[in-house]
C-alpha cells in the first residue's frame, strides 16, 4: 500500500529554481501530478547549492523527487514555443522566475489566464506583483530580515537567522495551499484562477502575533533564544548533568502540577510574583532561578521522568546526530542519480499509508522524450 495520488492525471508545468516553487510543485508531484520541471540549460542553481549528499545538493535532492526534467533556454525562439505547448496541455503553471521575466516571456498570468480560462496559474516572487519593491530581488536571508522576523529571532545579543529557509518555505507552503483550492475551485466552476504569492508576503503572514501584539498592545516582542517572548516557563533549562530539557506550561492547572510535582514547593504555586502567567514574564528571572535551583539537583532523564509524571510537555534539545537516532522519526527512500538515499518523510500521513516517491531526475533526464510528446 502506498499513499493515494489523488492528483493523478493533472499536469503541472514548472519554471522553477531555488526552493519556493520546487516546494509547491513537489507537494503537488508527491500527491499523483505529473510535474515537468523547466530548468535552464544549466540547471537550477540549486543543485549547486553543496554537494553534501553522495556529491549532490540536499537543497535539490529534498524538494524535486517525482518530477521530470528538461532543460529549456526561453532565449531560444525554438524552446519557447515548446514551453507555450507545454502550458496549453497543462493544468497548473507555476514560475519564480525574476522580477518582469514572466511578462517578456507571455507566461505571466494575465496573458495566461486569458488565453487558458482553466488554467490555474500561480507566480512566485519576493515581495508581490504591485508595489515599490515590485522588482526588488529577494532571498531567504533577506525577507527573513525585511519581514521582522530576524528582529524576534536570536538573542539578547543580536538577531539570528532561523536554521532553515523559512521564507522560502513558508511561500511554498502558502503556493501549495491555493493551488489545491484553486484545483477545488476549478472543479465547481471550471474556470480557473491567477494565483499570486510572495516571500515577503507568506512571511509577513506569520508575523501576526508579533505585529497585533506591538500594534494594537504597545508590546515589542524581545529575542530571547530558547525562551518564550510571552509566556513562563517556557524554554530550555539546564539539568545537573550539563543536559537541557526545554519545557512549557501552558495553564494554572500545568503551573501547580510543575511547582508540587517537579519544583517540590507546592506553595511555590500561590506565590503572588508567579499567580499568572503575565506576573510570571515579569518576574521570569527570579522564576527561572528557582528553576534552575531545582533542576540541578537531578540529571537530565530524572527532571524528564519528573515531568512526564506531572503532565508537564516537554523536549529535549537535540543534535542533528539526535535527531537521526530519534525513535519517531520516520524515513523515506528515494533514487537519486548517485544512487539511492533516505530521505526524512513528509509530516501529513494519509489512510496509514507510507509515500513512495518517483527518482530525483538527472538535468534534462525525460528532456528527449517530452520534446516528442510535445512537438508540433
Amino acid at each position: 500500500m502506498t499513499q493515494p495520488k489523488d492528483l493523478e492525471g493533472l499536469l503541472v508545468v514548472s519554471v522553477e529554481q531555488a526552493v519556493a516553487a520546487p516546494y509547491a510543485s513537489g507537494r503537488l508531484a508527491d500527491a499523483g501530478a505529473r510535474v515537468i520541471k523547466v530548468e535552464r540549460p544549466e540547471g537550477d542553481f540549486a543543485r549547486r547549492y553543496d554537494r553534501y549528499v553522495k556529491g549532490q545538493s540536499a537543497y535539490f535532492i529534498w524538494l524535486n523527487r517525482s518530477k521530470q526534467s528538461i532543460a529549456l533556454d526561453l532565449k531560444d525562439a525554438a524552446d519557447l514555443a515548446l514551453l507555450h505547448r507545454l502550458i496549453a496541455k497543462a493544468d497548473v503553471f507555476i514560475q519564480n522566475l525574476a522580477p518582469g521575466a514572466a511578462g517578456r516571456l507571455q507566461i505571466d498570468n494575465r496573458t495566461l489566464r486569458a488565453r487558458q480560462p482553466r488554467l490555474i496559474t500561480c507566480s512566485i516572487s519576493g515581495y508581490g506583483e504591485d508595489g515599490p519593491l515590485a522588482r526588488q530581488k529577494a532571498y531567504d536571508l533577506l525577507v527573513q530580515a525585511e519581514t521582522g522576523l530576524a528582529s524576534i529571532n536570536g538573542t539578547a545579543e543580536g538577531s539570528a537567522r532561523v536554521g532553515v529557509s523559512v521564507t522560502d518555505i513558508a511561500a511554498g507552503m502558502t503556493a501549495y495551499q491555493a493551488i489545491l483550492q484553486a484545483l477545488i475551485g476549478r472543479g465547481r466552476t471550471g474556470e480557473g484562477r491567477a494565483i499570486e504569492v510572495s516571500l515577503f508576503h507568506a512571511t509577513a503572514d506569520w508575523m501576526n502575533v508579533p505585529y497585533l501584539q506591538h500594534r494594537y498592545g504597545g508590546h515589542t516582542p524581545v529575542r530571547c533564544g530558547l525562551a518564550h517572548p510571552t509566556i513562563a516557563p517556557y524554554g530550555a533549562f539546564t539539568c545537573g548533568d550539563g543536559k537541557a530539557v526545554l519545557f512549557s506550561i501552558q495553564n494554572e492547572r500545568e503551573w501547580q502540577s510543575l511547582c508540587t510535582h517537579v519544583l517540590g514547593s507546592a506553595e511555590l504555586a500561590h506565590d503572588m510574583r508567579f499567580a499568572t502567567n503575565p506576573d510570571r514574564v515579569v518576574n521570569r528571572a527570579e522564576l527561572e532561578g528557582l528553576i534552575d535551583q531545582a533542576f540541578a539537583a537531578h540529571d537530565r532523564e530524572t527532571v524528564i521522568q519528573k515531568l512526564e509524571q506531572a503532565g508537564i510537555a516537554y523536549g529535549r534539545l537535540s543534535s542533528l546526530d539526535d535527531l537521526e537516532r530519534h525513535p519517531q522519526l520516520r524515513l523515506m527512500p528515494v533514487a537519486t542519480p548517485e544512487g539511492p538515499i533516505e530521505l526524512l518523510a513528509p509530516g501529513a500521513v494519509v489512510d496509514g499509508t507510507p509515500l513512495a516517491p518517483a527518482p530525483v531526475p538527472a538535468l534534462d533526464e525525460h528532456g528527449s522524450a517530452i520534446r516528442v510528446e510535445f512537438a508540433e
